[in-house]
This record gives structure tokens, C-alpha cells and sequence, in this order.
């Protein structure tokens, strides 16, 4: 692995683990130097710099002699993607120390460490990859095909709409800007067509509009208000009622079903032998109301004194001095299995081992990390929530469980663990352990057991590596696979770049990214068409330097210095865009042809 020499103008990139890797690639696709800084790589991560002709350093870039090595007095930019939120921590500070100026991206999944780091190095330099892999994954889950988006303090949406018929874009979406087609028949995505494209009938056409635009055209849409909010908080709180209920129920054992059952023989069998058996003082007989309410005052012992058995034939006061033995009796043993069913349900929640009975159309969450706990509190509002997790000694544990979220302790592969989260009555799983090789075996396990029990329940499985993410994809028909680099990582290319990342979201399999460029002055755009950026990449809307957000914009408007450009594509071509207004006018066309 070759040393770095003669650097300038370069990007550091400190750590190759998950993200690391990924923007390294990302850069060099882009057409910018990188040298990376690595005290333990593996060989696979040494081979692909290898194959990019990247320098390497081996060695621990917390160690200033280390970053001088790898030209930090001459780079515009360093990457902290270190495996450890504490090496990471500190490369980053003596960065900061013996280089504030220069552009910083750092990743830190811990939010308190990471604001206190934003507040000294710049609002935007502290990434966390939880926060931005999230709503993606609670997207997945939730089924939902809208993903809400703010551009200019203007919310759009980007919406899957249905073809009603064959014909161009433009005359069935009109303004809607379309960003991609999913063909009905099936083949591969049409990514970012002509609003001229002909979409033929079932065509599932991903779209882009604000929330009136999209409401108009189709009144369910997402983004309804105030009133849209309420009924949802609504229907969580009577679902959560709904699901205690149920699950108390549920916990009922054997011997309390059973006192109860006689119980309710008892009172009722009283009732009748009270209503025509009884004669009051003043001749007739008792109510059916009073009969019920002697009955269960002698049962429950309590006795007021209102009525009695003086005066009555002898066979009724033999039966009340049976009904009053045998009503104590099961009174007694009722309030013994009733605290011994709370006092253990309170130990199985403790301990983990809770079975989730009368929950349907929940949630399963699996791996209860850092990307999990934000996916929880992603969910809470819409679904109930389930967790599987190996360790209760895990982090989050106790927050979930104080947020009244149920935390199953037990191994997912498992059938017993299965059964006690009612699998089969879930609407989603989403396996988001930190471990790659868990999450592929935990979705093996789960896709044989939902597909025996023929339910097409989506899962969506996260994993680290995006090679592996899209080999699982392929060979084993996972629509939902999440790779957080590949998610992340355009964050930290953007941040290294001086670019501005505003959003990540799927469309169908396919990551979309959506970047702000403002148009330098004798930049790569400046005096250029929008028609001539690259065909995989669309305008959604533009603010000029003075004067109003306009959306949609027209294909033969010119970028001026000064407008804001909000674009979205696939995130390699997109950052190809984006870079290239750093380029002189000459080498537009090299870089987005």
C-alpha cells in the first residue's frame, strides 16, 4: 500500500469501518484525492484502496505526527468515521485543534457527545447514522409510500402513485415532477424520466409535489393536519387500552379461569334461589336487583345487615350458610390467584420474558442499539411496538421498557421467542442488530416461519455492509434490506464537500438522495440550462437569488449565480452534479455528460 505524497486539495478519511469505506469510494467517484488513516485495516478494505490507487496510513490518527503524515496542514476536509464513538471523539478534537478551519464531518451515534462537539466545530459537522437510517426503516415498516420533505420551509412530498392509464407523464401527473417509474409487468426502475414519458396503466410512477398538489390528486394523501394528528393519537391510545386489556386476559391461567367460572355459577344460581326463595318482611318476593345484591354482599363477606336470613324456611337458611362458606372460600382463593397473576406478570416484564398476548398489527423489533432506539421512537405514534432483545443488560433496555414498550430477553431464531412476541399476528419485523451475520440469520429464520404460515408480513433487515445488503437482496427476495452506510455515507461525503445534504429515502430498492446547491459565481452551472444536467438527476424546485421558491421549473430555465437548487437522484450521480459546480465552466461537460 503506497504512502502519500506530494497532497493537496485532498480529503482525510480516519477509520474504514461501515461508513469509512463507502465514502472513500464515493470521493474517488467524484474525482477527489483521498488519503485514509487506519490503524487496523482489514485486508478486504486494503485491497479496495489498492484498487482505487488510495494511500493508506497505518497507523492511529489520534496521534498528531500521523495526521501531518497524511497532509493535514494541505487537506480541505477530514472524515472521523473510526469504529469507536471514543477514538472517533478524540481524532476529531485534536483535528479541530490544529486545524480549525478546516471542514470536519464526524460520526458519533451518541446525541449528547455529538451536540457538545456540533456547538464548538459547526452546526452539520456531528453526523449520527441512527438519525439519518431511521425514518427509512420506519418508513418500511409503517408500509407507508409517502416520505415527507422540507424544502425552502415549503413541505413536499414524495408520493407512489398509481397510472391510471397509458399515457405521457405530464398528462397524468401534470405538475407532479416524477423521479421514477416501477413497471407494472415488472424490469428494472426508469430512474428520473421525461415528464414526456409514456407510463402504461399500473405503472406504480414515484412522484414529487407539495402536500396540496399531491392531496388533490389523491385526497388519502398523507399530511392531512392538525385533525389528521389527533385521530392518530386517538387510535394509538384506544389500541394500547384495547392490547392491555387483552393481554391481561390473555395471562389468565387455568385455576383462575376456573374460580372464576364457579364464581359466576355461584352468584348466579344464588340469584335465582334469593329471587323466588326470599320473602320479605311485608310478603312477596325480593327483586332481581335485590337478589343479586344480597348474593354478592353474603359472597363477598361483606354483610351489611340490610337483608338476612331471620324468619326464612329452614332449606333457604341451610343454602345461605352454604352460600356464605363457599363464597368466602372462593373469595379467598380469587384474591390469592389474582395477586399471584400480577405479582407474576410484574417479574416476567422485569426479567423479559412477558408473553405479548392480544397484540395484533404490532411491530417486532429485533436489536435494541442505537438505529434501533430511534426506529422505536419512530413507530410509537402510529404502531405498537414489540422488542426481541439478547442482552438485558443492554442500553436501551430500561428506556424502552419505561416508555411502556414491551422488551422480550431471548434468542430470535428461536420458536419460543417467537411465539411470545405473537409473530403471526404482527403487521411488520424489522431485524436491526449491529451484527451483519445475526441480522441475515434472524431474517432466514423469520422468512421460513412466515412463509410456512403463508403471510406476506414485510421485513425489513439492516446491515453495515452494502455488498453483502445487495447479495442478500438479490438471492434470498428481501425487498426491504437497509445498508446505514449506504444511507449515511452521502451525508458525510456532502459535509466533506461543503455541500448540503438535506435528505435520504427509498424508492422501491433504490436509494435517493436530496442535496441544496447554491450556484457559485463562475461556477460549473452558472449560465447553464437545467436541461443539461445529467438525465438520472431532476430540479424539484429553485429559489432564485431574488426572488421566490419556484416549482416546479421549467427544463429551458438558466441557473444564475446565487440560486438555490434543490436536486434529487441516486446519490453517486447526484454528488457528481453537486461537485461539479465547483469546477470551472470548461469541465461542465465532462462531468455531467
Amino acid at each position: 500500500m503506497s504512502e502519500p505524497r506530494d497532497l493537496r486539495d485532498h480529503i482525510i478519511v480516519c477509520g474504514l469501518h461501515g461508513v469509512g469505506l463507502l465514502s472513500v469510494e464515493q470521493l474517488v467517484h467524484v474525482g477527489r484525492r483521498v488519503v485514509v488513516i487506519d490503524p487496523h485495516p482489514e485486508p478486504r478494505h486494503q485491497a479496495a484502496l489498492a484498487a482505487m490507487d488510495v494511500p493508506l496510513v497505518v497507523a492511529d490518527p489520534r496521534d498528531p505526527e500521523v495526521l501531518n503524515r497524511a497532509g493535514l496542514t494541505t487537506a480541505t476536509a477530514v472524515l472521523c468515521v473510526q469504529r469507536d464513538d471514543l477514538d472517533t471523539l478524540a481524532t476529531a478534537l485534536l483535528v479541530h485543534e490544529l486545524r480549525a478551519d478546516i471542514r470536519l464531518a464526524v460520526r458519533l451515534d451518541n446525541t449528547g457527545v455529538g451536540g457538545a462537539l456540533a456547538s464548538m466545530t459547526g452546526i452539520g459537522t456531528v453526523l449520527n447514522r441512527a438519525g439519518i437510517a431511521a425514518p427509512s426503516i420506519v418508513e418500511a415498516c409503517q408500509q407507508t409510500t409517502d416520505h415527507k420533505i422540507e424544502i425552502d420551509g415549503t413541505t413536499f412530498v414524495v408520493a407512489e402513485l398509481v397510472a391510471p392509464r397509458t399515457q405521457s407523464l405530464r398528462r397524468q401527473f401534470g405538475d407532479l415532477a416524477p423521479i421514477a417509474i416501477a413497471p407494472n409487468g415488472g424490469g428494472p426502475l426508469v430512474i428520473c424520466p421525461g415528464r414526456d414519458q409514456l407510463a402504461t396503466g399500473g405503472d406504480r410512477v414515484t412522484v414529487v409535489g407539495t402536500e396540496e398538489q399531491i392531496r388533490d390528486w389523491r385526497p388519502d394523501a398523507a399530511g392531512s393536519g392538525r385533525d389528521s394528528e389527533r385521530r392518530l393519537s386517538l387510535t394509538a391510545g384506544i389500541r394500547r387500552m384495547r392490547h392491555d386489556i387483552a393481554g391481561l386476559f390473555g395471562e389468565i391461567d387455568r385455576g383462575l379461569r376456573t374460580a372464576l367460572i364457579v364464581i359466576a355459577a355461584l352468584v348466579a344460581v344464588s340469584t335465582v334461589v334469593l329471587r323466588f326463595g326470599y320473602r320479605n318482611p311485608g310478603g312477596g318476593h325480593m327483586s332481581v336487583l335485590n337478589a343479586l345484591y344480597f348474593t354478592v354482599s353474603t359472597d363477598a363477606t361483606v354483610g351489611y345487615g340490610d337483608f338476612n336470613y331471620r324468619g326464612q324456611p329452614h332449606w333457604l337458611v341451610a343454602f345461605g350458610i352454604a352460600d356464605i362458606v363457599m363464597g368466602a372460600a372462593l373469595a379467598t382463593m380469587l384474591f390469592a390467584l389474582l395477586t399471584n397473576l400480577l405479582v407474576s406478570r410484574r417479574l416476567a416484564q422485569a426479567l423479559g420474558r412477558k408473553r405479548i398476548t392480544g397484540m395484533v398489527d404490532h411491530v417486532v423489533l429485533i436489536g435494541l442499539g442505537t438505529v434501533g432506539m430511534e426506529v422505536l421512537e419512530g413507530l410509537r405514534r402510529s404502531r405498537d411496538v414489540v422488542v426481541i432483545e439478547s442482552n438485558d443488560d443492554g442500553r436501551f433496555v430500561s428506556q424502552a421498557r419505561a416508555l411502556g414498550v414491551p422488551v422480550v430477553i431471548g434468542d430470535a431464531t428461536l420458536p419460543q421467542t417467537l411465539d411470545l412476541v405473537n409473530l403471526d399476528g404482527a403487521s411488520a419485523v424489522a431485524v436491526l442488530t449491529s451484527n451483519d451475520f445475526t441480522n441475515v440469520e434472524i431474517a432466514l429464520a423469520l422468512g421460513s416461519r412466515l412463509a410456512r404460515a403463508r403471510r406476506n408480513t414485510p421485513m425489513v433487515v439492516r446491515l453495515f455492509d452494502r455488498q453483502l445488503a445487495r447479495s442478500v437482496e438479490r438471492t434470498f427476495d428481501f425487498r426491504h434490506v437497509r445498508s446505514t452506510s449506504a444511507l449515511a455515507a452521502p451525508w458525510f461525503v456532502g459535509a466533506a464537500l461543503g455541500l448540503d445534504v438535506l435528505d435520504t429515502f427509498y424508492v422501491d430498492r433504490q436509494p435517493f438522495l436530496l442535496g441544496r446547491l447554491t450556484v457559485a459565481v463562475g461556477g460549473g452551472l452558472e449560465g447553464r440550462m437545467m436541461r443539461e444536467l445529467s438525465a438520472r438527476t431532476r430540479v424539484l424546485a429553485l429559489h432564485r437569488a431574488a426572488g421566490d421558491l419556484e416549482h416546479p421549473p421549467r427544463r429551458d430555465t438558466v441557473f444564475a449565480a446565487g440560486d438555490a437548487a434543490y436536486i434529487v437522484g441516486p446519490y453517486e450521480e447526484l454528488l457528481s452534479v453537486l461537485l461539479s459546480d465547483l469546477r470551472p465552466v470548461d469541465g461542465f461537460a465532462d462531468q455531467i455528460g
